[in-house]
């Protein structure tokens, strides 16, 4: 399962992208968002680096 972001907690500070082993996220609109939800290994270092508790696995 890929992350889910919460979009009103997301700054797009790019925090989780930087951590992010298999490219599953990229910023687009000033958020943010899964782009490539396929590629996730779920190793949840999105999760762990994001400042905002923006990311969350189901």
């Amino acid at each position: 399962m890929p992350p889910v972001v919460d979009a009103e907690k997301c700054d797009a500070c790019g925090s989780c992208i930087e951590v992010c082993p298999a490219n599953v996220l990229e910023i687009k609109s000033k958020k943010c968002v899964v782009a490539n939800a396929d590629a996730c290994i779920e190793c949840r270092a999105c999760e762990a680096a994001c400042p905002n508790n923006a990311i969350s696995f189901p």
